[in-house]
């Protein structure tokens, strides 16, 4: 069985991608559970209700959190707003039944990474959670443009505004290269690819692209990206 890994930061080992499992059904929870663990990637805890997943998430600070919408006590995007801030390093997978456009847009703009729909087989859940854990944004099919859609039609609507924001901070050709891919829709490896440099390198140049215009997360870079014009 290959392990899954996570890249290494500088001076760092390659370690397995530690995986949490948040849904109310048992059953389910586990198998995806087991699937994950036989797959190489090291399940440190499950949850089968937001309160649960809050807590345990903040003990065993998992890279990926697989999370179901539909939680007793506390809604799948609460436990994403809660968990997911400038300075956390979590990625979200939601994984739910539902594949209604308001779910998908409400989940997304909480801070979640990605969206897949409970009918995807195993091995699709499977490169879904090891994309997630590079940074990649990853939806079921036909999700991506939506997504997209909505963000282009919030930077339509915040026209005005942009145009009297104040000057930003100046970014590289390489950083605005990055940047016109990352609104584009495109992940980090298809990202590298095309530019023919690391994957790691990606992520360094939208990290310090976040930095520079003081966002905090994919979601807010595609949309200032959109406002701009940067994804024609």
């Amino acid at each position: 069985m290959t392990t899954e890994q996570r890249p290494a930061g500088p001076g760092e080992d390659r370690v397995p991608v530690k995986v949490m499992v948040v849904d109310d059904h048992p059953m389910w929870r586990e198998a995806v559970a087991r699937d994950l663990s036989e797959a190489g990637f090291e399940v440190v805890a499950t949850a089968g209700d937001g309160e649960q997943a809050v807590r345990r998430a903040r003990a065993t600070s998992p890279d990926v959190l697989v999370l179901d919408l539909n939680l007793p006590d506390r809604p799948g995007v609460e436990v994403c707003r809660e968990l997911v801030g400038p300075e956390a390093t979590l990625r979200v997978l939601v994984l739910s039944a539902s594949g209604e456009h308001a779910d998908v847009l409400e989940a997304v703009k909480s801070g979640a990474t990605g969206y897949l729909v409970k009918s995807a087989g195993p091995q699709e859940l499977l490169d879904a959670v090891r994309r997630t854990a590079l940074g990649d944004p990853v939806f079921t099919p036909g999700l991506a443009g939506l997504v997209l859609g909505e963000y282009r039609r919030l930077a339509a609507e915040d026209a005005p505004a942009a145009e009297n924001a104040p000057a930003v901070p100046k970014l590289t050709e390489r950083e605005t290269e990055v940047l016109r891919l990352v609104a584009k829709g495109l992940g980090y490896k298809q990202i590298a690819e095309r530019l023919v440099i690391s994957h790691r390198t990606v992520q360094n140049h939208v990290q310090n692209t976040l930095g520079k215009l003081q966002l905090h997360n994919r979601v807010e870079l595609v949309r200032y990206a959109i406002e701009r014009g940067l994804d024609d």
